[in-house]
């Protein structure tokens, strides 16, 4: 069985392939165009120090993301 999470709870230094966004509004089309698209890798590089935002690396670029809005991305974890 697969490993699925949110992006919300991926540890820092750890890598997940997205597999779908449960979110159907205007942020689902700006999270695409950002590059989150089903299969891509991504990682989570660090935590600002109040825990949101996010920094995640997406293909080679670096994105702060909300908290709220990785809660609706739904990863498999990569070991």
């Amino acid at each position: 069985m697969k490993n699925l999470t949110g992006l919300d709870k991926l540890p820092v230094g750890m890598t997940g392939k997205i597999k779908y966004m449960t979110e159907s509004s205007n942020n689902r089309r700006r999270l695409l165009d950002l590059g989150l698209t089903q299969n891509s890798i991504i990682r989570n590089e660090r935590l600002s120090p109040s825990g949101n935002p996010i920094a995640y690396n997406i293909r080679g670029a670096i994105m702060a993301l909300r908290v709220e809005d990785t809660k609706n991305i739904i990863i498999e974890l990569i070991n």
